[in-house]
């Protein structure tokens, strides 16, 4: 987001400039909140109308009632007309005002009440339901005008957050298709330089592997161009990885994935499992002198959240030094990996390193669950 545009750094703005600032036609006013609004104002007009009669200023109970209501509904008419129509804040209250409070008294009098208009000619003898009137105005004008103003505000603020959400979405998803579109080169490297040794010494596994490379590639390929994918298509992708890698490490390396039938179905953003498979591999196995295994289990808990368990038997977390580091993978790190999971879902998302017994390093990836 551009910085200058940032209004969370910006100075309060003074109280005048309410008055004076042109501020944008507000969207159309959900059901909801119309019938809200209409419910305190009749609420309020009650309220007013029951303290006139309280306090003697007007007689008879039903006049009263019928006044407070034409006026502070027909005010909360033109304030709206206005609202669309005229862009300066000070305007509106100078245009509803006086127009509805006419209108009203007018529409109370065809209604069976009194005419309150033919007072307002001489206020010295009527001061009564002159005061009446103008309370009942000014008392309606202010809720219905801070009802607009507070919807103005919340419209703008929910515009602003919307156009920061789609800014972050927007850089995730480029961020997402450029490690997409990456291949690790340490990973393809020692591929082609493996096939390249066993193409003399032994052809069958040099195709086996060309084989399982052709695989990973397709299906790294045909993941770039979904947002999403399935845990089993993300299993049938790290298969090809790890019988590469079996193939590269020969007897320095032992996997087993282990995950329900039914689990495969979930959905599964794409570069979530694979960095800590790849990163197990990198830092795990390969160090070690006598290599090691790695295991990949998953299971449903009773909450509905998906557990993703990658273990493997390396040397394991060491002080000062991560096991998994942030430049593996393509570049796909842990500290990327926990962005997308809070992105995506918040604190339902979580990646966790934990110690491996008797040694390795136990990284968890929890997510809540959702079939395809």
């Amino acid at each position: 987001m551009n910085p200058q545009h940032d209004d969370s750094e910006a100075p309060p703005r003074p109280w005048w400039s309410a008055f004076s600032r042109r501020l944008p036609a507000p969207a159309c006013e959900p059901a909801d909140t119309r019938w809200r609004s209409l419910l305190l104002l009749l609420i309020v007009n009650q309220g007013i109308a029951l303290l006139l009669l309280a306090a003697g200023i007007s007689s008879g109970l039903w006049p009263t009632f019928l006044i407070a209501n034409c006026v502070g509904i027909v005010i909360y008419t033109a304030y709206a007309v206005a609202q669309r129509l005229v862009p300066w804040y000070w305007a509106r209250h100078a245009l509803a005002l006086p127009f509805g409070l006419l209108l009203g008294l007018k529409l109370a009098a065809l209604a069976g009440a009194y005419d309150v208009t033919q007072s307002l000619l001489d206020p010295v003898t009527h001061w009564r339901l002159v005061v009446t009137c103008l309370l009942i105005a000014m008392a309606a004008t202010i809720v219905i005008s801070q009802y607009f103003h507070n919807l103005e505000y919340r419209a703008q603020l929910a515009a602003e957050q919307r156009r920061a959400a789609e800014a972050r979405q927007a850089e995730t998803a480029a961020q997402l298709a450029l490690l997409q579109a990456q291949i690790e080169p340490h990973f393809l490297f020692n591929t082609l330089a493996t096939v390249h040794g066993l193409i003399e010494r032994d052809p069958p596994l040099a195709r086996t592997m060309l084989d399982h490379l052709n695989g990973y590639l397709r299906a790294s390929l045909g993941r770039t161009r979904r947002p999403s994918t399935t845990l089993g298509d993300e299993l049938e992708l790290i298969g090809e990885l790890l019988a590469i890698a079996a193939i590269r490490l020969q007897a320095r390396l032992r996997y087993r994935i282990d995950v329900p039938d039914a689990l495969r179905r979930a959905v599964l953003p794409p570069l979530l499992l694979q960095p800590l498979v790849e990163n197990a591999l990198e830092h795990g196995i390969e160090p070690a002198l006598h290599g090691g295994e790695i295991v990949i289990e998953g299971r449903l808990d009773a909450d509905g959240l998906l557990h993703l368990d990658v273990r493997d038997s390396g040397p394991g977390l060491r002080d000062g030094q991560p096991a998994f580091g942030d430049n593996g993978a393509g570049g796909v790190g842990l500290a990327n990996v926990r962005q997308r999971l809070a992105t995506l879902y918040g604190d339902a998302g979580r990646l966790a390193l934990y110690p491996n017994a008797p040694h390795g390093v136990h990284a968890e990836l929890r997510l809540p669950y959702r079939e395809a």
